[in-house]
């Protein structure tokens, strides 16, 4: 075995210890190695991340091997500067800023037992492999271990692959390399870049905006994404147009009838119906509901696209309405409303309701019929499984890698196969397909479908230019382990992910969809036209398709939640007999908010972020509440008022690290140091000299949050002064503009209106008024109308359920068995128990029936005595009902006070 190496980058031999990674990834959800007693001696010892992929590496290295787990990193960046040391001398823990950039890193507390076991097993094997994951952070795991296991990375036997099965398990082991140093100077390049970022850009944060907060490099960029989007949605003003469309049948003796059914089915025709007939509006028929109707009666939709031989465009309801008429459309009412939410024209909603007489002659004029195709999507990237993930199961970004790790890693499928590895790595963005990949799944697609099924060549896709973290697309590993095959060793989300995963990679080698794709044109002529080579009045417009061939879609299934048109069969000049012509408001729609899935997408194309991170990035702005989700249980993200006021103040500190293209720059230079061999120190102090300077004049010139206002358009409901918008810790808030002579202030909406208390159900046992939900340091909980004069509260759980009073802890003579300390006792649901009085500094216990029963006996004695000394009170609701632990409170908001000015 190698003797330990100081060195930590190519061609340099710092004095301290040096590893590229951060502990991220945590493999199998532990946080220290399992102790069981491991004899290497003479054997090759093989360290993974995960005991799951140990496992199932395992069975097919043989008796020669011993594979155990580092469970993820084993060292890191210290969290903060050295006991007893300024943290003015160590702005940034672990890094040498004066020197290089150097780091000295650490073993992590919960991983000395795992690397002492793991040093001791190792001098007795006759070598040691590093099997960690083929990404950049696994070669920094690799190096990790190789620095602590005092092996150079020159000499160490790293292996990579990119399945876990035995083919790719064998050819990586006949085929070992050394640690790739370069992969290990661009992570460490990475991890101290993020590091010099988060460590001192959050001091600035807690002095000009609040206590607490924290920045990142990337995840500040992307929080400006959401952000920039909320400020788009904010300042968009809509703008009022109108569509007509035309329903026509071909069945000319029934088109009186077919009005009739087609109104009531509407429901025009129904007495005191008088509800916009828009797919808004609850009740109303969708646009699938319609075309479902008309393709059932000979009928179809077209919509004008041609009015007096110039193209119909109406940017008002007088000019829809003008134009209807010359159709045919006689108006019998028109149904206004508000929209109190909209802005601008979109608070003024209309809809006209009429019959048609002295209509047109109408008839098709053309038909064309067009062969297209789709083509089916790629093998699946890290980014693109996400994505699909997130739109067809629901899962969130960091929910999708868990499960797709732990495919990869392996499950057993019983049998002779036992542990299997399912899928290829998850970390890539390489839409590479190995011929033996290609091989396999053609070979069951020519077994299993017809032979027009079988392209007569694979299909290919072309990956980025950039792609560099892995080498295949994702993948089933044995495309014959289908879904239903291994449905028995799968949880439910492990099913549903794999059948995605497996269903893409077959259909991906499937030929194309083939759709007839049809356009009609219907002329609209006055009835006494002197001759048909005359211009039209008007010209509609219809669509429809049919699948010819399904192609991949027989293995994925055709797509839903499309609007295509059934059309009835037509022929030229086919007179057509008009069912009604409808004039509808339109309103143009501001760019949508993003979703887990459509942010990952953009960060994708901005070159920002790498397959590895794009889960925890967006999972990282949502912890820290710079983003959450627009509503419960919706999965569009808006951004804050926190981290609205963050990003502003990053921006002005910062530009350059909060500008897209800058960030995207970095990336690439980061990739030089790993493909091109880059000085990875020249490029820190070619970031870091501006950035300090920029650090350092915000940190004198940036105002505080505190100090910046905004004007408001409403009245101060105590004194009659105008109030404007301050920010908080809580975030922004509707304040009096006399403050502090005038006290008002109330919690505003998204919308920036204030809000009046939040009222719940439950009664206060004090003063008997209804109890508020509030707000404080520790979380929201219930008070008294009259907080704070009465102090009783209530706090609640997580869920937001209630926490019941509970009796104090009584003091007792027994003694902590880990500091000495006096016990504590409480009861239960399942007894009394007793531990540390001085938790959470201690957390020792005494196990209840390791005492004696006089001493049981006392203690019990004494804590019933207790409990009649200190009652808690009867909490219930308005209705008298007693409130139990976990109660969810009904909340009323009232309404807010102040007038507009």
């Amino acid at each position: 075995m190698a003797k330990k190496s100081s060195k930590t980058s190519a061609g340099k031999k710092p004095t301290t210890r040096k590893a590229p990674g951060s502990p991220s990834r945590s493999k199998g959800g532990r946080s220290s190695f399992p102790a069981p007693v491991v004899n290497a001696a003479g054997k090759h010892l093989v360290i993974v991340e995960s005991p799951t992929k140990a496992k199932t590496i395992n069975k097919y290295l043989g008796r020669d091997f011993v594979v155990l787990a580092s469970v993820g990193h084993v060292r890191d960046l210290p969290k903060s500067a050295p006991k007893g040391s300024k943290r003015a001398d160590h702005p940034v823990p672990g890094v040498d800023l004066e020197h290089d950039f150097q780091p000295t890193y650490e073993v992590m507390p919960e991983k000395k037992k795992t690397v002492a076991q793991l040093k001791k097993v190792a001098k007795g094997a006759a070598d040691v492999w590093f099997a960690t994951d083929l990404d950049r952070e696994g070669e920094a795991i690799a190096w990790h271990l190789a620095q602590t296991l005092e092996i150079e990375p020159g000499d160490a036997k790293r292996v990579v692959f990119n399945a876990i099965t035995k083919s790719e398990i064998t050819q990586a082991f006949d085929h070992p390399r050394p640690i790739d140093v370069n992969r290990v100077n661009a992570q460490q390049a990475r991890r101290i870049l993020d590091r010099i970022v988060g460590y001192q850009v959050s001091p600035l944060l807690w002095k000009k905006v609040a206590g607490g907060l924290s920045a990142g490099r990337v995840q500040s960029v992307a929080t400006r994404l959401v952000v920039d989007r909320e400020r788009e949605i904010e300042a968009f003003m809509p703008e009022e147009y109108w569509k007509i469309a035309g329903y026509f049948t071909v069945a000319l003796k029934k088109a009186d009838d077919l009005s009739r059914e087609w109104r009531e089915f509407l429901g025009h025709l129904t007495p005191g119906n008088a509800s916009p007939d828009d797919e808004e509006t609850p009740g109303s028929k969708s646009l699938r509901d319609k075309l479902a109707w008309l393709g059932k009666h000979e009928s179809l939709r077209a919509e004008l696209t041609e009015l007096a031989g110039k193209p119909f465009d109406a940017k008002d309801r007088d000019a829809a309405l003008k134009a209807a008429e010359v159709l045919g459309f006689v108006l019998e009412d028109r149904l206004e409303r508000q929209d109190p939410k909209a802005k601008g024209p979109a608070r003024e909603l209309l809809t006209y309701r009429g019959h048609l007489q002295n209509t047109p002659v109408f008839h098709v004029s053309s038909i064309q019929t067009k062969r297209t195709t789709t083509r089916p999507y790629a093998p699946f990237i890290t980014s693109t499984l996400q994505q699909q993930a997130s739109n067809q199961l629901g899962f969130a970004l960091q929910r999708t890698m868990r499960i797709a790790q732990q495919l990869y890693e392996g499950v057993d499928v019983g049998g002779d196969q036992g542990q299997t590895g399912l899928i290829t790595y998850m970390r890539t963005d390489s839409t590479h397909l190995s011929g033996e990949a290609l091989g396999m799944v053609r070979d069951y697609i020519g077994r299993e479908f017809a032979p027009e099924y079988l392209p007569e060549k694979p299909n290919f896709w072309a990956s980025k230019a950039n792609a560099q973290e892995a080498h295949e697309a994702i993948r089933p590993t044995d495309v014959r382990l289908t879904p239903s095959r291994v449905r028995h060793a799968l949880s439910d989300e492990q099913f549903k992910l794999y059948d995605l995963i497996w269903k893409r990679f077959v259909a991906c080698q499937m030929p194309p969809a083939q759709w007839d794709s049809t356009t009609v044109l219907i002329d609209a002529r006055d009835r006494n036209a002197p001759s048909a080579d005359t211009k039209p009045k008007a010209v509609f417009k219809a669509t429809g398709r049919i699948l010819v061939f399904d192609g991949f879609y027989k293995i994925v299934g055709l797509p839903g939640g499309g609007d295509e048109a059934m059309l009835p069969q037509l022929a030229e000049q086919q007179p057509l007999a008009p069912l009604q012509v409808d004039p509808t408001q339109h309103f143009t729609s501001p760019p949508p908010r993003y979703t887990e899935a459509s942010l990952q997408k953009k960060l994708e194309e901005e070159g920002i972020g790498r397959p590895s991170t794009y889960a925890a990035i967006i999972g990282t702005i949502q912890d820290r509440k710079y983003v959450q989700t627009f509503l419960p249980r919706d999965r569009r993200l808006m951004a804050t008022d926190l981290g609205k006021v963050v990003t502003d103040k990053l921006i002005e500190g910062f530009p350059e690290i909060m500008d897209v293209a800058y960030t995207r720059n970095m990336e690439e230079e980061l990739d030089k140091i790993e493909e091109e061999d880059h000085d990875w120190v020249s490029m820190l102090k070619q970031f870091y000299g501006p950035f300090k300077e920029r650090l350092e004049h915000a940190m004198e010139a940036m105002t505080h949050a505190k100090a910046e206002t905004q004007p408001a358009p409403y009245k101060c409901p105590q004194c009659g002064a105008a109030t404007e918008y301050r920010f908080g810790k809580s975030g922004r808030f509707l304040s009096c503009t006399r403050y502090p002579d005038c006290k008002y202030a109330a919690p505003i909406d998204v919308e920036g209106k204030p809000m009046g208390s939040e009222v719940t159900d439950i009664v206060c046992p004090v003063d008997g008024s209804a109890m508020v939900k509030r707000s404080g340091r520790f979380g929201p909980f219930l008070s008294s109308e009259n907080y704070p004069e009465v102090k009783f509260i209530l706090n609640l759980d997580k869920k937001g359920g209630v926490k019941l009073p509970k009796v104090p802890a009584l003091a007792t003579e027994e003694k902590c068995p880990k500091c000495d300390a006096p016990l504590n006792m409480r009861r239960s649901k399942r007894g009394p128990w007793l531990s540390c009085s001085r938790f959470p500094k201690c957390r020792g216990r005494a196990a209840w029936s390791a005492l004696d029963e006089a001493q049981q006996a006392t203690l019990e004695a004494a804590l019933e005595k207790h409990e009649k000394e200190n009652p808690q009170p009867e909490i219930k609701t308005v209705e008298g009902k007693v409130v139990e632990e976990g109660y969810m409170p009904h909340v009323e908001q009232q309404a807010g006070e102040g007038l507009e000015t």
